[in-house]
């Protein structure tokens, strides 16, 4: 089916799902997101044994789109939680894929973004890409993604990484695990589509048992922490921070936080 924001394209046993917002950097729209779910519906019902995950221009993708967001009509305590348990689902959906999963990084993966391109199985990265889980700039917090950080870089490293909201190279996203491989960029879709082909000549049943079995290790334990990221980060947005911190990085200033 056709697409507004994504782009979504098969061959053989290998699907690519591109964000396709390259004005926004990719950044999360509401209809992006419910596109995201309609196009991972469609890829795991597919042929395919593989997903590729890129961004179309320079970024893969920039988190949610800010603009949108502050645009939004009022919105009760319930559409808060709902809103906040939207995207626990998509970043659950890409985790527990039933299909091996590659985020083709071509460049900046910013907050949400971020989560999605590690939240893949194999994770390749061109060596300018940038990464961030920057959610505290603007007063909010990176609730949702935080329980996969921790498991991904250990707690030491994930609180300084998901506290100071840095943004860091591909080389130290490498060094942490977070990144699989740097490719150079010319060269990035050919190596991620190689590293397709490889995997889709395994038993589709043996990936898929694999991927189930490493989900039930953790599957009750993120459920639980899920839910308490989805209620902490309904809270937060209900704040003054939240809503000082938005506008202040749309109007491109230093926010004026008052801890309320």
């Amino acid at each position: 089916m056709p697409f507004e924001t994504l782009s979504l394209k098969s061959e053989d046993t290998i699907s690519t799902l591109t964000f396709n917002r390259p004005e926004k950097r990719n950044a999360l729209s509401l209809l992006m997101i419910t596109e995201f779910f309609q196009a991972l519906d469609e890829v795991a019902k597919g042929p395919a044994q593989v997903l590729i995950l890129t961004g179309a221009g320079k970024a893969f993708c920039a988190g949610m789109d800010l603009r949108a967001l502050r645009d939004f009509p009022a919105q009760t305590d319930e559409d808060i939680v709902a809103d906040a348990r939207r995207t626990a689902t998509l970043f659950r959906r890409i985790y527990a894929f039933p299909k091996a999963t590659i985020a083709a990084v071509n460049g900046a993966a910013i907050a949400g973004g971020c989560g999605i391109a590690s939240l893949c199985d194999f994770t390749l990265a061109v060596p300018e890409a940038k990464f961030g889980y920057t959610e505290v700039r603007v007063g909010f917090i990176p609730a949702i993604v935080s329980s996969y950080v921790v498991r991904q870089v250990g707690e030491k490293r994930a609180r300084e990484l998901l506290l100071s909201g840095r943004i860091f190279d591909a080389d130290e996203a490498q060094s942490m695990g977070i990144v699989n491989e740097i490719v150079e960029p010319g060269k990035l879709m050919p190596r991620a589509r190689e590293l397709a082909y490889s995997l889709a000549e395994m038993s589709p049943v043996a990936l898929l048992h694999t991927k189930r079995l490493l989900l039930k290790f953790t599957e009750e334990e993120l459920d639980r922490e899920t839910e308490m990221a989805v209620q902490a980060s309904a809270c937060v947005r209900a704040t003054a921070d939240f809503r000082e911190g938005l506008s202040a990085f749309l109007e491109k200033r230093k926010p004026k936080w008052t801890g309320e």
